[in-house]
Order: structure tokens, then C-alpha cells, then sequence
């Protein structure tokens, strides 16, 4: 459980699914319609949806490439975090939007598997968090040009041991879309 006290509450959080981001993203239809469906259970069972939302010199805010897709609607009871760094907590008001929701466990999904989604996930079980992963629920683009491996590779390997990753008093883990549940 987390070691974070008095916060028993899960968050759903959707991390920078921007046109910009995921234009050309491995599986992008399939991972977005998977966010889409637990977007739904989350406002069916009122569970919190905190969307983040990236900007940098190449993803201007407030510019086409920088909107979230338009498969995707955040309401005005979601919360909504801006931030600048690859971890969603680094300078920005994260921490407070969950305490304020006493939340302790977070389920994750979103881009990039090996930027954004590797650095908050981290992140959080850093910080005291218990944190799932949904492994068919989020992507990356093909950085195969640069040395990595292919992104279905990038994701799997972040699923294979984000399955596995400890902490004292915290839990990681992951799932697959049809298997989220967020309780305890």
C-alpha cells in the first residue's frame, strides 16, 4: 500500500496524449481507444482523471501539435497539469492536485513509454505512490533510427519490469485495459 497516509483514493491519469505527441505513435488508434474506454469507468465509478499535458521549444503551448486528440475530451471537473519536464511531478502542481484528492495510487497511461511515461511512473512510486501501468494503453513513436529498439520492444521491456519494480511499502504493477479495477 502506499506511504503516503490518509490518502486511499486511486487517480486515472492520462499523460500527453497530444496530437503532437502521438501523430506518429506505434498502435496510436488502438492505445487511444483503450485510454478512451478507462476514461469512461473512471467518470462511471468517479474516480479522479488528472490529464497532462507537455509543452517545450518544439511543442508550443497553445499550438495545434500541443491540443489533446480530439478521440479525447477532458471536463471541467477533471484536473489538468501542465508541465515542461518528462516526470509530471518535476515543477509543477501534481502533488498538491492529488493530495487534494487524497490520492495515493495512481493508474497510468499515455506517451511516451520512454520519456514521459518511464520518468513519472518512477516519479511517483519515488515519491510514495503505488502505481499500475496499463501495458496496452500506452506508446511511443519509433526512435529505432537513434538506437533504441522498435517501440513494440520499448513498450514490452517497460511492461516486463515495471510488472516487477519494489519498493518498501509501495506496490507497482501492470495490467491490461480489460483487467483495470480502481480500488485498492
Amino acid at each position: 500500500m502506499t506511504t503516503l497516509s490518509d490518502r486511499p483514493n486511486t487517480a486515472f491519469m492520462v499523460i500527453d496524449v497530444q496530437k503532437g505527441v502521438v501523430a506518429d505513435a506505434h498502435q496510436r488508434d488502438a492505445v487511444v481507444a483503450n485510454i478512451s474506454t478507462l476514461v469512461d469507468k473512471a467518470r462511471e465509478e468517479g474516480v479522479p482523471i488528472v490529464w497532462v499535458q507537455h509543452s517545450d521549444a518544439q511543442l508550443e503551448k497553445g499550438c495545434k501539435a500541443w491540443q489533446y486528440v480530439p478521440e479525447l475530451s477532458p471536463q471541467e471537473s477533471d484536473r489538468l497539469v501542465h508541465k515542461t519536464f518528462g516526470d509530471a511531478f518535476e515543477d509543477t502542481d501534481m502533488e498538491e492536485v492529488l493530495a487534494e484528492a487524497g490520492v495515493g495510487r495512481l493508474v497510468v497511461t499515455g506517451a511516451q513509454t520512454d520519456a514521459c511515461i518511464r520518468s513519472t511512473i518512477h516519479g511517483a512510486l519515488a515519491r510514495g505512490y503505488d502505481v499500475t501501468l496499463v501495458g496496452d494503453a500506452h506508446t511511443t513513436e519509433d526512435q529505432s533510427a537513434w538506437g533504441a529498439p522498435p517501440p513494440g520492444k520499448v513498450i514490452a521491456h517497460t511492461n516486463l519490469y515495471w510488472k516487477y519494480q519494489t519498493a518498501p511499502g509501495r506496490t507497482a504493477g501492470v495490467t491490461e485495459t480489460k483487467d483495470v479495477t480502481f480500488s485498492g
